[in-house]
């Protein structure tokens, strides 16, 4: 494995290339990479950095944001079956049905889509803003939001407006973490902080159920957010409610804690995709090339253009 990460650090330098990997990413992954970070953290870095060979270490989804933001680059995906369950769980067919049923809303798609998505969308937004977003909308515009129905719904909680229609989707792998998990870890490891990803099945309840009883213990952040917030805390236990392999950048940042997954299966197969051996070799023969059309582009463009002006 170390001839291989040589091999790819020579390459890099050669082709003048920069890796980008998700937090998600495989531990051997994303000790590689330049910069490692949520999806829009890192189409941000791709489209700041001078290299114009962005090898993305994600999903299908951030290597074409990464593409809409910077179109002058070349952006390529280790393995191109690396898709994701949410973007998937609503099509471009589906959502023109949907607004011609709602002519007058306002369309709010989730980062976690297609760029065909995002092109008959108004706004883009991340879990870290999906709120926000949503509340520079002005109030009497009915807002369609997808396609997690549990960040919808944590965002229609947050905001109070009830003129929020949901899609009905979700994350596979944040679906199944739900109630019996975090009761469990809750009981197990009563002095930890809890940190839940508002796509987490449990989000919205869980948010109740500290207002309800004043439980400052948990709290509902982004990946980014949790990250900020355990190397910051000065507490030294931890439950985390994601996908699991955003635990390697925790524990390597903080090794005087104890970090703990909510589920053990909390596994994105399609992150796991990305081997050290794919890097290589997409960077050597610079294939697996993801470019959006010149048309979807402009507009999805329009849609996270509106985000990043709003914050």
């Amino acid at each position: 494995m170390n001839d291989l990460k040589i091999k790819i650090n020579e390459l890099k330098k050669e082709k003048k290339a920069v890796i980008l990997a998700h937090n998600y990413q495989l531990p051997e992954v994303q000790e590689i990479a330049d910069f490692v970070g949520d999806s829009l953290e890192l189409s941000r870095k791709a489209a700041k950095t001078e290299a114009e060979l962005i090898v993305f270490c994600g999903v299908h989804f951030m290597a074409e944001t990464a593409s809409i933001i910077s179109p002058e680059k070349k952006v390529i995906l280790p393995d191109l079956n690396a898709g994701c369950s949410l973007a998937e769980s609503v099509t471009t067919a589906e959502l023109k049905r949907w607004k011609a049923e709602h002519p007058n809303a306002v369309v709010v798609s989730y980062i976690n889509t297609s760029a065909a998505v995002k092109a008959l969308s108004d706004y883009c937004c991340t879990s870290s803003n999906a709120v926000k977003i949503v509340e520079s909308i002005p109030a009497e515009m009915e807002i369609l939001f997808l396609p997690d129905k549990y960040l919808g719904s944590y965002v229609k909680a947050k905001t109070g407006r009830e003129n929020i229609v949901i899609w009905d989707g979700a994350c596979h792998v944040h679906e199944k973490i739900g109630e019996v998990n975090f009761e469990e870890k809750k009981q197990a490891h009563p002095k930890a902080e809890f940190l839940i990803h508002p796509e987490c099945g449990c989000s919205t309840s869980c948010m109740l159920k500290s207002l309800q009883f004043n439980d400052d213990s948990i709290h509902i952040f982004s990946t980014s957010g949790m990250i900020n917030y355990v190397n910051e805390s000065p507490a030294k236990e931890f439950v985390i409610a994601t996908e699991v392999g955003i635990l390697h950048r925790m524990r390597k940042d903080n090794p005087g804690k104890q970090i703990l997954p909510a589920s053990e299966n909390a596994v994105c197969d399609y992150m796991k995709l990305t081997t050290l051996e794919k890097v290589y070799e997409a960077l050597l023969y610079e294939k697996n090339v993801v470019r959006v059309d010149t048309p979807v582009a402009e507009k999805a463009r329009l849609a996270i253009n509106r985000m990043l002006a709003t914050g």
